[in-house]
């Protein structure tokens, strides 16, 4: 017989997942707000897709790794594998589609996303331990 795996489930995943999903949108905002170039809904759009496919990609290696243990609010692998993800995967594909990726939004990119991603994932860990 198969051994059994454990699928976390599905609001165990959608919550958090949602979470980073409009973190790294209101990254975008910010940083098409602050260069003046209009927050709209497609604008914000346009340059959040890069990081939102480098999320989804590290989720997926974060899932593939770590199937067994998988917990999407964990910082450690869970926020550091989706944050990577981002960071790495979306200025690859910046690059690609012929968008900037100047060193000192890379720095930016890295330390803000660092921030959203790890942060709200550190908070509620520290509320859960507030609550144990």
């Amino acid at each position: 017989m198969p051994a059994r795996t454990r699928t976390p489930a599905l609001s165990a995943l959608a919550v958090p997942a949602a979470i980073d999903v409009v973190l790294v949108l209101v990254f975008s905002a910010i940083g098409r707000g602050s260069h003046e170039e209009g927050v709209t809904v497609g604008g914000t759009l346009s340059t959040a897709w890069p990081f939102l496919v480098g999320l989804a990609v590290g989720w997926a290696v974060t899932y593939a790794l770590y199937r067994e243990k998988f917990v999407a609010v964990s910082l450690v692998p869970t926020g550091v594998l989706a944050w990577i993800g981002a960071v790495a995967v979306g200025m690859v594909l910046r690059q690609v589609s012929g968008e900037g990726t100047a060193f000192s939004f890379i720095v930016v990119a890295t330390v803000t996303l660092a921030v959203f991603l790890l942060g709200w994932r550190l908070v509620a860990r520290l509320a859960q331990r507030r609550r144990a």
